[in-house]
């Protein structure tokens, strides 16, 4: 701020500058209309003595004519080179007053209206944090400066957290939601905190909030973590591996907390074989998942084709990792066809159709035998991993 400061000081400096050089120039013309007016004076002295001689009979008419001629040139030689005689002055105190009330109305305005708060925070943000009690000191100053600064918040909220202070994260993240809207990350961070302020007790707000955000983002990282930890403390070990496996698809390599995750679900992958835990219904009910689908090749693609391209048939999850959790391979020239997707034909052994309430079916052609990439797609609506009913597929269009 010192050098803010020291630089609005030069900025008035030369602001009266302006004010106060004409007040000194009006004192110089002042001098020279004083001046032209005693030689005035003194040039009408000089003529009234000489028509007093001429009257007394001194001096003759001529000798009039030239003291009087004389005379008007002295006053012609003193006040050449004085400037022109102004019309109209402002006069001293009007000036002077302005110089003094310009920079006091500036410096009200400025406080009233100024960022000078944010001038000393982009000060302070300049300069690395020495510990996480100043970062959260500076956040909370942000916070105070900016109120409506939905990014202040949410880095305020993550602060508390990294302190264990979630009562307050959980007020915080609460205020951005208001401020940003209901925004995925922001409802799963508010969850999180929410659920640790109230010692792992899992509550109907906890709830909503995590079915609120993965409805607007399936692959929201925060909900789809504290699921699985409220499903390990609840003994629910199965659920918590699908969740974190959830998770981990979203996670890029070298990513932090993918070991931590790893731990988690070989952890709940133990207890789960010493026969520990909490069964759950909705798996259970999943556990022999079986989907049929028939898959053909829309007419207008049979000339676009050859027979031994490849066809991958497969499910994956509407809400959660990309990549396939069961397929089939075939082959264009086997086209229909129909198969039976199971969990015996999960690509991962943690990675099931009963791992997940709602699956995608999809069939694509790939000539280079690729199954994540190819040139013709056909795809299902979502549907409950559980279902019975045939399903059908038509590949008709590019994929893309």
């Amino acid at each position: 701020m010192t050098d803010f400061w020291l630089a609005a000081g030069l900025l008035l400096l030369v602001a009266l500058s302006f004010l106060l050089i004409p007040v000194l120039r009006g004192r110089r013309a002042q001098q020279e209309e004083d001046r032209t007016a005693l030689n005035v004076a003194l040039y009408q002295e000089r003529v009234a003595e000489l028509a007093a001689q001429q009257a007394a009979g001194v001096l003759d008419a001529e000798q009039f004519g030239k003291g009087r001629d004389e005379a008007a040139r002295e006053l012609l030689a003193d006040t050449e080179g004085a400037e022109p005689q102004r019309l109209g002055r402002l006069g001293k105190p009007l000036p002077l007053l302005a110089a003094v009330l310009v920079p006091l109305m500036g410096l009200g305005l400025y406080l009233h209206f100024g960022a000078s708060e944010q001038v000393e925070l982009t000060q302070q943000f300049a300069k690395a944090p020495q510990s996480m009690e100043e970062m959260t000191r500076r956040l909370e100053l942000a916070v105070k400066a900016q109120p409506d600064s939905a990014e202040g918040l949410y880095f305020l909220g993550r602060a508390y957290m990294a302190q264990e202070r979630p009562g307050d994260a959980a007020k915080v993240f609460e205020r951005a939601v208001a401020v940003a809207g209901r925004e995925p990350e922001l409802l799963g961070q508010w969850a999180q905190a929410l659920y640790f302020a109230n010692n792992k007790q899992w509550n109907a707000q906890t709830q909503a909030l995590t079915d609120e955000a993965l409805k607007a983002d399936p692959n929201e990282v925060t909900s789809l973590g504290l699921l699985g930890i409220a499903a390990f403390e609840s003994e629910h070990y199965q659920q918590a591996i699908g969740y974190w496996n959830r998770l981990l698809a979203q996670l890029p390599e070298g990513d932090a907390s993918r070991a931590a995750l790893q731990g988690g679900i070989e952890r709940a992958s133990e207890k789960l074989k010493a026969g520990e835990g909490k069964a759950a219904p909705a798996v259970a009910e999943q556990a022999t998942a079986r989907l049929k689908v028939r898959v053909e090749l829309a007419a207008a693609l049979k000339d676009k084709v050859r027979p031994d391209d490849t066809v991958f048939i497969f499910a994956r999850a509407s809400a959660g990792p990309p990549m396939p959790l069961a397929a089939k391979r075939v082959t264009v020239a086997q086209l229909p066809i129909e198969v039976e997707l199971s969990d015996s034909d999960a690509m991962m052994p943690n990675m099931k159709l009963s791992s997940f309430p709602e699956v995608q079916l999809v069939a694509r052609i790939s000539r280079a035998g690729q199954p994540t990439r190819g040139e013709w797609i056909g795809q299902g609506a979502p549907l409950a991993s559980s279902t019975t009913t045939a399903q059908h597929l038509t590949i008709d269009r590019p994929d893309q």
